[in-house]
């Protein structure tokens, strides 16, 4: 699993570690991580202090891979940050896209209603046109007579 991390110094281990920070839940969705979640690096393995990482972890909590986050964090910005995408813009969009599909839900539900409408009336009509045929038969049986 993919982490974003922090490089700290252990003074009483006298070695570097992780604070885990934030974890990816999806491709496009992670997770703050409000407790503090270490990892020590292991002796020998020395990062700069307050450095970003991104730190990939086996299941077991192994560091299987661990990656500087400068690009990782050069990337976001350039997609979200510098195209105006806030959290406040998304939430906008969302409200909007709410409002457009309950607005599509009442066009459909007033198109159902008026469907069934259409079909009443065109019943009617078809019983209408059935009664019109009875009665000129009638009359035209009756002058026949």
């Amino acid at each position: 699993m993919l982490y974003l991390a922090q490089v700290h110094k252990n003074e009483f281990l006298v070695q570097s570690e992780l604070r885990l920070l934030a974890r990816q839940e999806t491709e496009n969705m992670w997770a703050m991580i409000p407790e503090e979640a270490v990892i020590l690096l292991g002796k020998g393995k020395h990062l700069t202090e307050k450095l970003l990482v991104l730190v990939e972890l086996s299941s077991t909590g192994e560091i299987e891979k661990i990656e500087e986050a400068t690009n990782w964090i050069l990337e976001l910005v350039q997609n979200y940050l510098t195209t105006g995408i806030s959290p406040e813009f998304l939430r906008q969009e969302a409200e909007r896209a709410e409002d457009w599909r309950q607005n599509l839900t009442l066009q459909n539900q007033d198109l159902a209603r008026r469907t069934l409408e259409l079909e009443a009336r065109r019943e009617q009509i078809q019983a209408l046109e059935e009664a019109l045929k009875r009665d000129k038969n009638e009359v035209n049986h009756d002058e026949n007579s």
